[in-house]
C-alpha cells in the first residue's frame, strides 16, 4: 500500500511538471487573445470593479507582472500557468479526501484533460483563471468540514467564495450549492454559527463590487442582466451551440463519462459517500442547468458553465474506479489523447493557418471567418504601423501626440496592448457605451476628448468597420486613409488593417456622466411602458 502511494505521487509530480512546462512555452509563444488585452486594461487602470467583472483577473495580472514592470505575454499568463498546478493539485486532494489516492490521481488527469482548465484557464489569463482556484480551494475545504474537521475550514470556505466572486459572478453559485445540499440534507449545520460568519466573510469580501456599482448606478449587474433570459423567444440554435461548446471545451470524453456518472449518482450505482454524492450534484447541476436554460433565449458562452463540470469530475473519478483497469486506461488515455490533439492542431492552426479556416477574398473581409487570428499577427502590425506613423509625423500629415480610437472593445484592446503600448500611444474608445465598456472609464482617466484634436483609427478585416461609417464624416473634419498593413502568415496575406487620419474632431463622445444620466432616463421611461420589467 505505502509504495502503490509512493508511486502514484511521483506519477502525480510528473503530471504537474510536465503540463506546467508546456503551458510556459506555449504561454510565452502565442500572443494574447483579445479577451486577455482587454483584461490587461484592468491592470493598466486599475478599479475596485470593471463594467465587465469584478476586478480580481485585473489584479492577478498587476501581482504576476509586478505591476506591469514585465508585461510580456509569459508574465500576463503566470498566474494562470502557476493557478492551473495548484488546481491540479487541489483536484487530487478533493479526490483523495472523499476516497483514496487513486481516485484523486484519477480526478487530477480527468482535469488535466479538460479543454476548460489546461487552456482556458491554465495558459489564457481570463476571469476564469481566479475564479477555478478559488472554487476549488472553497469546495475543498468545505469538504473537510462537513468530514468533521474544524469549523476554520468553513470560514476558509466563505473567504475562498468570496474570492471567486471577485473573480466573477458565477462564484456566488457555490454557497447556492451548499446552502441547497444543507436544507435538504444535512440542517444541523445551520446551527453553527461559523455558518453565519463565513456568509458574513463572504459579503464583505464583495464590498468593492457593491462600493463600485454603487457609484455607477448598478452599471455591471445591468449589463449582465441583460444578456441573461429564462423569458424570451426560444432559440434553439443557441442552445446547440451552447451544448456543442460545452462537449468541446469539457473534453468528449470527460463529457461524456460527466453524464454517465451523475446517472450513475442517480441510480446509486456509485461507489462513493452517499453525503459527498449529494454535495456534488447539488453544487455542480444548477449551475450547468441554469445555463443551458439561458441558452434557450440568448447567446451564451460555453465556459460560463464550466465550473460546475469541473466540480463534477471528483465525482467522475469516483466512477471509473469501479471499471476495469483496462476500460481506466481508455477512459483517461482518449481524454488525455484529445487534450494533445486539440493543442497540436491548434497552435499549428494559429502559427500556420494550414487548415483554410478562410475563403474571403475581398479585402476588407479577409480572416473574417478564422477564430485564429485573434491571436496572430499584432507584432508584424507594430513594426509596419511604426514605420505609416513616422512617416506621417515627419511629413506634418499627424501630430506626434496623436492617440488612436476605436468603436468597439475588440479589436480596441489588441491594438492598445501591441500597437499603443510599445510606441507609447494614448488609446481611447469613441462609440457606443455598450460596445466599448472600459474603455468610458479610460477616456476619463486620460482626459477625455477636445475639439480639434487628432486620432488614428485602425480597421481590422477581420472585424472591418468603415470611420466614415462610425463618425459619419461629422465628427471629424476630415477621414482618410493613410494606408494598409497586410498581416502575412506563411507567406500569404491572412488580414489587413487599414490606418485612417482622423483630423480635427469637431465633437467628441458622451462622457461617462451623460452616458449614466441617459441610461437613467431610458430606463425610468422603459419602466413606465413596461411597469413588470425589473432591473
Amino acid at each position: 500500500m505505502k509504495e502503490k502511494k509512493q508511486n502514484i505521487n511521483k506519477a502525480l509530480i510528473c503530471l504537474l511538471v510536465i503540463s506546467a512546462v508546456v503551458r510556459i512555452v506555449l504561454a510565452s509563444w502565442i500572443e494574447l487573445g483579445t479577451d486577455e488585452a482587454y483584461y490587461w486594461t484592468f491592470a493598466k487602470y486599475p478599479d475596485w470593479s470593471h463594467f465587465d467583472h469584478p476586478g480580481m483577473v485585473g489584479w492577478m495580472i498587476q501581482l504576476f507582472t509586478l505591476n506591469l514592470l514585465y508585461d510580456s505575454e509569459l508574465f500576463m499568463r503566470l498566474a494562470s500557468v502557476i493557478f492551473m498546478t495548484l488546481n491540479t493539485w487541489i483536484m487530487f486532494r478533493i479526490g483523495k479526501e472523499i476516497k483514496d489516492d487513486q481516485t484523486g490521481f484519477y480526478a487530477a488527469l480527468f482535469y488535466t484533460g479538460s479543454i476548460y482548465a489546461f487552456v482556458i484557464t491554465g495558459i489564457f489569463i481570463l476571469p476564469d483563471t481566479p475564479l477555478c482556484l478559488f472554487c476549488l480551494l472553497a469546495f475543498w475545504l468545505f469538504i473537510r468540514y462537513l468530514r468533521g474537521k474544524s469549523s476554520w475550514n468553513l470560514l476558509g470556505t466563505g473567504l475562498f467564495i468570496g474570492l471567486a466572486i471577485l473573480s466573477k459572478y458565477t462564484g456566488i453559485f457555490l454557497w447556492i450549492g451548499f446552502l441547497l445540499y444543507l436544507l435538504c440534507f444535512d440542517r444541523k449545520h445551520f446551527r453553527n454559527p461559523v455558518l453565519y460568519l463565513s456568509i458574513i466573510v463572504t459579503a464583505a469580501c464583495c464590498i468593492p463590487i457593491l462600493y463600485w456599482n454603487l457609484q455607477y448606478d448598478f452599471i455591471s449587474f445591468r449589463f449582465h442582466g441583460d444578456r441573461v433570459s429564462l423569458f424570451d423567444k426560444p432559440n434553439f440554435l443557441s442552445f446547440f451551440r451552447e451544448l456543442s461548446g460545452e462537449f468541446f471545451y469539457n473534453n468528449p470524453m470527460n463529457f461524456a463519462i460527466a453524464i454517465l456518472a451523475v446517472i450513475a449518482a442517480f441510480r446509486k450505482k456509485i461507489q462513493m459517500d452517499k453525503q459527498m454524492k449529494r454535495l456534488f450534484l447539488f453544487t455542480a447541476l444548477p449551475l450547468i442547468g441554469l445555463f443551458l436554460l439561458f441558452s434557450l433565449n440568448r447567446e451564451t458562452l460555453p465556459h460560463w458553465s464550466a465550473p460546475g463540470f469541473v466540480l463534477l469530475i471528483p465525482l467522475m473519478a469516483c466512477w471509473i474506479t469501479g471499471c476495469s483497469k483496462r476500460r481506466i486506461r481508455t477512459i483517461l488515455g482518449v481524454s488525455i489523447a484529445f487534450l494533445i490533439l486539440t493543442l497540436t492542431v491548434g497552435v499549428l492552426e494559429i502559427k500556420t493557418g494550414f487548415v483554410p479556416l478562410d475563403t474571403n477574398t475581398e479585402p476588407t473581409h479577409i480572416g473574417r471567418s478564422d477564430v485564429t487570428l485573434d491571436m496572430y499577427g499584432w507584432k508584424q502590425a507594430c513594426v509596419k504601423f511604426k514605420e505609416i506613423r513616422d512617416k506621417a509625423i515627419a511629413d506634418g500629415e499627424m501630430p506626434e501626440n496623436a492617440g488612436i480610437i476605436g468603436h468597439n472593445w475588440f479589436p480596441t484592446a489588441s491594438i492598445h496592448y501591441y500597437i499603443a503600448r510599445p510606441l507609447g500611444m494614448i488609446v481611447k474608445g469613441y462609440g457606443h457605451f455598450e460596445k466599448i465598456h472600459k474603455y468610458q472609464w479610460i477616456n476619463e482617466i486620460e482626459g477625455g476628448f477636445t475639439k480639434g484634436e487628432d486620432y488614428w483609427y485602425i480597421a481590422d478585416s477581420h472585424y472591418f468597420i468603415d470611420p466614415d461609417e462610425v463618425y459619419a464624416y461629422t465628427n471629424f473634419k476630415e477621414i482618410c486613409i493613410a494606408d494598409t498593413i497586410p498581416i502575412e502568415r506563411n507567406g500569404k496575406t491572412v488580414r489587413n488593417l487599414f490606418v485612417y487620419e482622423c483630423k480635427s474632431l469637431v465633437y467628441g463622445p458622451l462622457t461617462l456622466e451623460k452616458v449614466l444620466a441617459n441610461n437613467k432616463e431610458k430606463r425610468e421611461s422603459y419602466k413606465h411602458t413596461k411597469p413588470w420589467k425589473s432591473y
